[in-house]
């Protein structure tokens, strides 16, 4: 491995590979902005444009849906255009997304809002770990590549202090302040991201290979480590060894993702198949499970659960937030020192815990009409525990997981697959849950939330391995049985 290459202990992560991920997960900040925002500005649209429950569904999950096709366009274009310029045309869509919601005349016009920022989401969720994973060392690499889902936290905690104070302004300015100066911060990366080096992966995979070498002396730890990397992608391009040559021809390559999609779906290796049921099974139980009904909707959780007065709601939505970012940054330092697997099965197991909890608390609340306090207590404490065990495993670790498995060929639109699995959970969830919640009610649906954990934790039990410490080539081998091999150029990812 590159980080070993010496024998001697891996030495502390690359400040310059450090830099890099930190910018690339701004975009991620952005779209947990809008996330957190919007479960406070959702109660004054209600108001506002005297929208009704089904429509703020759909407001709020349409983002999702059109996220789905973005992370699609995603995984193509940034074989095409590179990781570094698809970050900047995401931001540029979520810019133009908020100015529209930060407008906002009427719902259809917030609605085209939501539509045109969720597209940015979708490209910012797939390119944004990628760009990390792929710039990161063997070593360090769960820890950069969990920044983007830090920085989605940070954002939603963000989101949630601008719902408190903006909530004391004048209803019609409030929540449109809320939406639109998420446009600032999505320009000022737009420009940030090109002093960026482009993934030195990505341009090894064009031919452009001294290019390529440059940027991994600087993300690398030492010279050694960066020409052991340089080689392995090199052989995973197919480009000879022995070439020595600064920029090569890829004449016989499929250099910008052509022929992928019939590698990965309509005729994929045992192998493949295996690491595309692990990646798509990962995201999509990261939201079946429902933390996207906690982070949406929870004013309206904690209203079921028996506090009634605006302010106090989104003060107890403000400890989410706080839960959510503190446990996601323990993670970040747990993953490549505990591992992938037991941190991820610890999570869920936790999860089954705390979502059954809450189910219990609410529906002992719901039936007293709000009344019994230590029902209100213990469903804020279950809820609190949800988001903590959440955000200590299942959350960062899809994201890191999905990042790393795939061969480097496959990459890019693996994972753009994996986001858009991911997409059409989180809008499934938030386009369902107060229908659901009024069928079953709100303690039934987290019961069935907790339910569906429970299969999760089989799933990830019995089909995912250990990738921790691994490097990307040596995760390959992980999913191939009894000498399966991938087929052609996808059999090596560096």
């Amino acid at each position: 491995m590159a980080d070993q290459i010496t024998g001697e202990k891996p030495v502390g992560v690359n400040r310059f590979a450090l830099q890099c991920a930190i910018v690339a997960s701004i975009v991620s900040i952005i779209f947990g902005y809008d996330t957190g925002v919007m479960s406070g500005a959702m109660v004054f649209i209600e108001e506002d444009l005297k929208t009704n429950d089904v429509q703020i569904e759909v407001l709020t999950g349409i983002l999702n849906l059109c996220a789905l096709f973005g992370s699609l366009l995603a995984g193509r274009t940034s074989d095409i255009i590179g990781r570094r310029y698809t970050i900047v045309l995401a931001s540029i869509l979520f810019m133009l997304g908020s100015i529209m919601m930060g407008w906002g005349p009427n719902y259809p016009v917030l609605l085209t809002g939501r539509c045109t920022a969720g597209l940015g989401v979708g490209f910012a969720l797939m390119v944004a770990p990628v760009y990390s994973a792929e710039i990161a060392t063997a070593s360090h690499r769960g820890l950069l590549a969990s920044l983007p889902h830090l920085c989605i936290s940070i954002g939603i905690l963000l989101g949630y202090l601008v719902n408190y104070f903006f909530s004391k302004l004048p209803m019609h300015i409030g929540w449109r302040l809320m939406l639109g100066i998420a446009a600032v911060p999505s320009l000022v990366l737009a420009f940030g991201i090109l002093k960026m080096p482009e993934s030195p992966r990505w341009l090894i995979m064009q031919g452009r290979l001294k290019e390529g070498r440059d940027i991994l002396e600087l993300v690398s730890n030492s010279t050694e480590e960066a020409e052991l990397r340089f080689q392995d992608i090199k052989s995973a391009a197919g480009i000879d060894p022995k070439c020595k040559d600064d920029v090569v021809k890829m004449v016989n390559k499929k250099t910008h993702g052509e022929g992928v999609w019939k590698e990965l779906i309509l005729r994929p290796t045992p192998a493949v198949r295996r690491v595309l049921l692990t990646a798509l099974g990962i995201h999509f139980f990261q939201h079946a499970t429902g933390i996207e009904a906690v982070l949406l909707y929870g004013p309206k959780i904690f209203k079921k659960a028996g506090i009634t007065a605006k302010d106090k709601l989104f003060l107890v939505t403000i400890g989410v937030g706080i839960m959510k970012t503190t446990f996601i940054f323990t993670a970040t330092f747990l993953l490549d020192k505990v591992g992938r697997r037991k941190l991820l099965l610890t999570s869920v197991g936790g999860m089954v815990i705390a979502l059954t909890t809450l189910g219990f608390g609410l529906t002992m609340a719901q039936n007293s009409g709000g009344k019994l306090a230590w029902a209100l207590v213990l469903s804020i404490v279950a809820a609190y525990s949800f988001v903590a065990v959440f955000s200590i495993g299942l959350g960062p670790i899809t994201w890191v997981y999905s990042s790393e498995v795939f061969p480097l060929k496959l990459r890019a639109q693996g994972a753009s697959l994996g986001v858009a699995v991911n997409r059409i959970m989180n809008a499934t969830v938030s386009m369902s849950f107060l229908s659901l919640s009024k069928a079953i009610t709100t303690g039934g649906a987290f019961f069935m939330f907790a339910g569906v954990a429970a299969v999760a934790w089989n799933f990830f039990f019995f089909l995912l391995p250990e990738t921790k410490g691994k490097s990307l080539e040596e995760i390959e081998a992980l999913f191939q049985r009894d000498g399966d091999k991938v087929r052609g150029e996808s059999s090596s990812a560096a």
